[in-house]
């Protein structure tokens, strides 16, 4: 059996607009899937838009928000350098994977939506039947993509992200530069939120699969890794 590929796509952009506000990755959605991956022994690509630096969002790394596995990672000297020497997005979207994993953080919502190449590879997974998956943020990358019937691929999807009202907990609404729930329900997506905001959500729609918000982070990973073992 083969060894199982996944390509982790993160962001490049580590300010707000406004210049006021530091942002980027959420590390925490990029380490669990991480780790779960490194420990099934898949072959793990990460790469951004615009390739190399991938600054994380300083709210990632504070004390209620940094768990034990991304405390781990984030003083592991290797893993930084990885972090530091991403891959750019356009020379490794020929290749084939098993899973596309689009991890978040606002600066996602910057640098994902309107790229072409993020676009076409998740619309040629989808499109061969294998997994989608975005947490957070990082389900704005999704938002743009159209099959090639013409039709948004998440129209008529049962998914989730990061609703409004977690924006507002956040204090991020004024900083953000879309609604991306609104953006969601605009394009027909079945958007299914947690009963409590701030907590872990995940939702399975055959092989697309969305997680809510940072804290569903080790779930998502864990049915992340289940889906890929039904391959």
């Amino acid at each position: 059996m083969s060894t199982l590929k996944i390509l982790i796509i993160v962001t490049n952009v580590g300010m707000y607009a406004s210049g006021h506000l530091k942002t980027g990755l959420w590390l925490s959605e990029l380490t669990h899937i991480y780790h779960a991956a490194k420990e099934k022994g898949y072959e793990i690509t990460i790469a951004s838009p615009e390739g190399g630096n991938v600054p994380i969002d300083p709210e990632s790394l504070k004390y209620f928000t940094l768990d034990k596995i991304s405390t781990t990672y984030w003083n592991d000297i290797s893993f930084c350098e990885i972090l530091n020497n991403s891959k750019r997005l356009e020379d490794v979207a020929s290749k084939d994977y098993d899973l596309v994993y689009l991890a978040g953080g606002h600066g996602t919502m910057y640098d994902f939506p309107d790229d072409s190449t993020l676009q076409s590879i998740i619309k040629k997974q989808y499109e061969n039947g294998r997994i989608v998956a975005a947490i957070c943020h990082g389900v704005g990358g999704l938002l743009n993509v159209k099959l090639s019937n013409g039709e948004y691929l998440i129209k008529g999807k049962e998914m989730t992200g990061f609703d409004w009202f977690e924006e507002t907990i956040a204090r991020r609404k004024k900083e953000v530069p879309f609604n991306l729930e609104a953006a969601i329900k605009q394009r027909g997506g079945n958007l299914k939120k947690a009963f409590i905001p701030m907590t872990s959500n995940v939702v399975v729609a055959d092989h697309l699969i969305t997680g809510q918000n940072p804290f569903s982070s080790k779930e998502m990973a864990r049915v992340v890794i289940k889906e890929m073992e039904k391959l």
